[in-house]
Order: C-alpha cells, then structure tokens, then sequence
C-alpha cells in the first residue's frame, strides 16, 4: 500500500466521524475539502493567499466551542476573499459540524497524517484518490460526477493533447478529464520546464476552461484544479445557459455530461442553440454545445448514452447536423457496469469539426467494447489494460486518420460508410456481435452490484418514457388546441 493510499483510507476513515454528526454520505468529501485545503495551504507554504487571520494553525490549536465558532466565521469570511480560487472553493461554505469535540477530532487527526509522504506523491493525487473513495461508494451518490480514471486515461492518450491549445470540459465534475489533459503535456513537457516561460504560464492560467453547475461539485473541481497546479478556469454555471455561449472556444473538448431531462421539462436558453432549442434532454443539447463550441479542426470526445445514438426526432436531426458539420470517425460503444448510477449504457464519440459545414463524415468506426465483455463492478473494476486493444486498432492520430483495418463480422472493429448509415435514418446505435449482456450481469457476486444493475435497467426505461413522452406531448396549450381541433 503506497502512502497516498493509506492517507486516502485514513482520510475516508474520517467520514466516521462526521456521519456521527449528522453529515450525510454526499457532504463528506465536501467537509473534509474546507479543511483539507487549509491544511494543504500550509503544507505547501501558500498560506499567503488566506486572510492573516484565517490561518490551519490558529484553526488547529483552539479547542472547544471557540474552535468552532473560529472555523464557522473562517468559512463565511472566505467566501468573500479577495483571492478569486480561495472565494471559488469558499462561496456560500458553511459547515453541518455541531459538535466541538467532532471538529477537534478531524483537525487533529488531519495534523497527524503523513504529509511528507503525500507531499513527495503528491497532494494532487492524494485528493483525487479521495474523490474517487467517495465515487466508488454507492451510498455516497457521487459517482455520477466521476468518470472511471481507466476511460479518461484513455481518451486523453488518443487525443493527444497539446502545450497550447485550449481545452474545455463543459460539465467538469470533479475536474477528472481536465486534470488527466494537464497530467499528460506535463509528461511530455518535463513538467512544462521544456516550454517558453510565456507558454508555461499559459498552462497554468489559461489553457483548461469548463463550467460546472453544481455549487459543491465546483468546490470539489476547483480543489482538484489547485492541487494540480491549475489556476481556476472552470466557471460555476449552466453550460446550457446563455452563460455558456461565453465560454471560450476551444481546440481540444473532453467530457462526459449529464445524462437525463432538464427539472421541470426546461429547454436550453441559449440563444445560438438551433438544433436542440426544443428538447429537455440534456445530453443532446451538451452535444450541441461541443459542436459549436470547436474551433475549426478542432477534437472532441464526449461520453454519451445509446439513446443519443437512436433517438428519432430531435435526435436524429442532431446526428444529421453532426456528421454534416464534424468528422465523426469513431464511435466505441462501452461495456455495461461502468455509469450504474446514471442507468444507462454508454458510448465515446471522437470527432473533429470541419472547415466546412457539409459532408464531414465520409464513415463512422465503431468499435464494440461491450458484446462479449464481462459486467464491470465492485469485484471486476475497469482498467488501463482493458483498453488496449481499441487504442491499438484507433491508431496514433487523434483524428482518426491512422491506417485502420476492419476486422468483420466476427471481430469489435468495423467501418460503416456515410450511405448506409443514411440508409438506417442516421441510427448509429450499430451491433453486430451478439450481446452478452444479461449472461453477464448474471455473473456478478456482489449484492452493490447486483442492486446497481437492476437499478440501472429501471433509470433506462424510464429515460427512455420521458424522452417518448417529450416527443408526443404538445408543448403549449395552443398546440394542444391545435392538435384537438384538427381532430374535430
């Protein structure tokens, strides 16, 4: 067990405590960030971005309910620092601590963590490996915001991305895809020490950009972006707002966004929005914003559920538009077990968009992941290795421009022409092997599993009702007057 692992294990430990005060699974990690990054700005000797006052040390040696009042005034006068990260991680922060002897448990037991160690690991990696306890726990209910690090990885290494270009994730999460982009030019940059000083601030500052709708969720993103030597960027609003048509254009977009319905039925309100203008479903009008948001040449790989690939209607159109608009080259369809918490099966599309706004996509790979493939949970987690043989057959062009073979009926790799794809209405849900799945899933051991799966299956075809129910049902009283008069 390395030292980050067992700081993250203490760490989680910790969560002990705060459920006996009352905090609930999803605030947890939540909690322990205020505090974490106070100690951490003292461990990395940054403390000079806090209020004089406000210091981990003056925290740590009080005791008591003053301890607590302290930490309840530090939480509120941060929110208002003049430090723009500090304010970020601090706005509307309040504590759900009610117990003194519960608060001086936690900061002693954070003082006593082995801080050289995770310093020498790196404090970057000790919190994402926290987010990702916090994700893996089904009770916590914040894996819909983690993305498997395995499939990140991945996507980062085939797109390749580069010192300068700008790269947006438009529902950032926990930061997981933008932190894994800034992981990767590092290793290709000697930690950016290989770049001109303008260049490397340039990373530091200005390269990653996103946006982030919920409040607690930001806080985590901000920290992870922190830790990892990244200056903000991520902007806590709803990319499908008109707040999302400033985000800055962008070379390189990496993202799995949320799945489901907008609350109420809401469309987007973005004023630029033509193809999804007149649907709720989140995903579809994400798809939308990646297109748009692409500079010319520019790369995306999205995370998207099946339906994305089959819905008629509004669907259909945003496919059409897409592949007229972009070079879809790659589709890989994931094996199941990965998004229980969302209830859907899932897919990576890679595209590029084009210089012109017609005929882009000439064919479409499509890579099977999921036929044939074990049901991925607690006792089978999703690796590196696992991806192997797509990043092979992929190739070394994040365009999709590498000599590909298709291997046939019998293998995961095909090639499909733009003619026939035309010819299925622009359905890309596209299978040939024969699907696995339930044998799959009748494997699994593990009762978290298990529950999952089944909860997983009834989140689809409810998704699936709403997205039927949104396509019969008018949309105003005067279409409904209009449709019961033509039936007069």
């Amino acid at each position: 067990m390395t030292s980050t692992t067992d700081i993250v294990a203490k760490l989680w430990g910790l969560c002990n405590v705060l459920r006996d005060d009352g905090v609930t699974y999803n605030e947890y990690v939540t909690e322990l960030t205020y505090l974490l990054f106070l100690k951490m700005l003292e461990e990395t000797g940054r403390e000079n971005r806090l209020p004089d006052n406000y210091r981990w040390g003056l925290l740590a040696k009080r005791e008591g309910m003053e301890q607590l009042d302290y930490y309840k005034a530090m939480l509120l006068d941060l929110g208002k620092a003049k430090d723009g990260l500090v304010r970020s991680i601090f706005t509307d922060a309040q504590t759900r601590l009610r117990k003194p002897t519960n608060l001086k448990a936690l900061t002693s037991n954070i003082d006593q963590l082995d801080w050289f160690s995770a310093r020498e690991e790196g404090l970057g990696n000790l919190y994402e490996g926290l987010l990702e306890k916090n994700a893996s726990d089904k009770k916590s209910g914040a894996g819909q915001y983690f993305t498997p690090r395995p499939l990140i990885d991945a996507i980062v290494r085939l797109m390749q991305p580069r010192p300068g270009e700008t790269v947006q994730d438009p529902a950032a999460g926990t930061a997981g895809f933008l932190v894994a982009a800034d992981r990767y030019i590092k290793d290709h940059t000697d930690d950016l020490y290989k770049l001109p000083e303008g260049q490397a601030f340039f990373q530091r500052h200005n390269a990653f950009v996103g946006a982030e709708l919920v409040p607690d969720t930001h806080r985590l993103c901000m920290m992870n972006l922190l830790l990892h030597g990244i200056e903000g960027g991520v902007e806590n609003i709803d990319t499908l707002s008109p707040d999302g048509e400033a985000l800055p254009k962008a070379d390189l977009i990496l993202t799995n966004p949320p799945f489901g319905t907008k609350k109420g039925g809401g469309r987007p309100t973005r004023s630029d929005f033509s193809v999804t203008a007149d649907t709720s479903n989140k995903q579809l009008a994400f798809v939308e914003h990646i297109v748009r948001a692409l500079k010319s040449g520019g790369r995306a790989a999205v995370v998207v559920p099946d339906n994305v690939l089959f819905e008629d209607n509004t669907g259909r159109r945003l496919r059409t538009w897409l592949m007229d608009l972009c070079n879809l080259h790659t589709i890989l369809r994931l094996p199941t077990g990965i998004f229980y918490a969302q209830g859907v099966k899932t897919n990576v599309l890679f595209f590029q968009r084009g210089k012109t706004d017609k005929g882009n996509t000439s064919a479409v790979w499509v890579y099977d992941m999921r036929a044939n493939m074990p049901a991925f949970g607690k006792t089978s987690p999703l690796t590196v290795a696992d991806f192997a043989d797509f990043e092979t057959a992929y190739g070394s062009d994040p365009n999709g421009k590498a000599e590909r073979k298709d291997q046939g009926e019998e293998g995961r790799w095909r090639s499909f022409k733009r003619e026939a794809i035309t010819a299925r209405n622009d359905n890309l849900d596209i299978a040939w092997l024969r699907d696995t799945e339930t044998e799959a899933e009748e494997a699994l051991t593990e009762p978290e599993d298990i529950a999952a799966a089944i909860i997983g299956h009834l989140q689809a075809a409810l998704r699936e009702i709403e997205a039927l129910s949104e396509e019969i049902e008018p949309d105003s009283v005067e279409e409904a007057a209009a449709v019961a008069e033509a039936a007069e």
